[in-house]
């Protein structure tokens, strides 16, 4: 099992959004290393959901559950993005703040803080481990 994070904004698509439609369809990514995290995610795949721009945290926990195929959003060929599909598990009891994230020297070498333009990205198990446990879940 793999270990992922994604990133949304919640004004746009947040957590609730999520959980009120039950599954989502990740797609609309444009950038080649998101992409290839998108096609490297398997069924089963852990994936923290994070909120970012406004109370920057990490708020849930989803699954994958279909695996990479070609971004129905995409008009021009050859189709070169894909999207995957995601459940929601659970809500965190207490959000990850960004800034927790940044204290805590566990976490230094996460790819959350090194790339944090990247909307897609592995996490270590590790660092899964730890992000559920600041988060009481």
């Amino acid at each position: 099992m793999n270990f992922w994070l994604v990133k949304s904004e919640p004004d746009v698509y947040g957590w609730a959004h999520f959980t009120a439609q039950g599954r989502a369809v990740w797609d609309g990514v444009r950038n080649y290393q998101a992409r290839n995290n998108l096609s490297a995610m398997r069924l089963g795949d852990q994936v923290l959901f994070y909120h970012s721009v406004s109370k920057p945290a990490v708020v849930g926990l989803a699954t994958v559950v279909r695996e990479a195929y070609p971004d129905p959003t995409v008009t021009e060929t050859p189709n070169r993005w894909v999207a995957v599909e995601l459940e929601p598990v659970m809500a965190f009891e207490q959000p990850v703040t960004l800034a927790q994230i940044k204290a805590e020297p566990m976490l230094a070498t996460i790819a959350l803080i090194r790339q944090s333009r990247l909307s897609v990205m592995p996490i270590r198990p590790d660092e899964f481990e730890l992000l559920l446990k600041l988060s009481d879940t």
